[in-house]
């Protein structure tokens, strides 16, 4: 088990080029968090998280973002993590750009579930030099490895 409360999937790690957009990382986070096969519907997914950021950036400050869904065509609680090192406009509360995105796709009814990965997610990235291992972080198997130190 990771440092995130749960193991993170290569295939839901993504690495973003310099010049990416809020949608373009959230779409690139949606096809690799489907891959894992966990998603029955891709779409509805895309648009749930859409639809949750067009209610309000889940950009949080101090260069993260975590967006979250739950919901039905989810079999498979999983948690994809974005990497940008020089950051994406997210419309943040702070203003600044993020850096790094943590994606819940959740299925219905994982409320309590949901609030565990939530906290132990936010515990990890408070960890002193975390968020920076992170950044230094080029390719998926070495975001992979930091997630996996425990």
């Amino acid at each position: 088990m990771g440092v995130f409360g749960t193991d993170i999937q290569r295939e839901a790690v993504c690495v973003f080029e310099p010049g990416r957009t809020k949608h373009e990382a959230l779409d690139a986070m949606v096809d690799a968090i489907s891959k894992s096969g966990g998603v029955s519907d891709v779409e509805a997914f895309r648009r749930a998280v859409y639809d949750r950021e067009a209610v309000m950036s889940t950009g949080i400050g101090q260069g993260v973002a975590i967006p979250h869904v739950r919901l039905p065509v989810i079999q498979e609680p999983t948690v994809g993590v974005g990497i940008s090192p020089e950051g994406i406009d997210f419309d943040t509360l702070d203003n600044e750009p993020v850096h790094i995105i943590v994606l819940f796709a959740m299925p219905s009814g994982s409320q309590k579930e949901y609030l565990g990965l939530l906290a132990q997610v936010m515990v990890t990235l408070k960890i002193p030099g975390f968020r920076e291992k992170l950044l230094e972080c080029r390719s998926c198997d070495e975001v992979l490895k930091v997630l996996n130190e425990v």
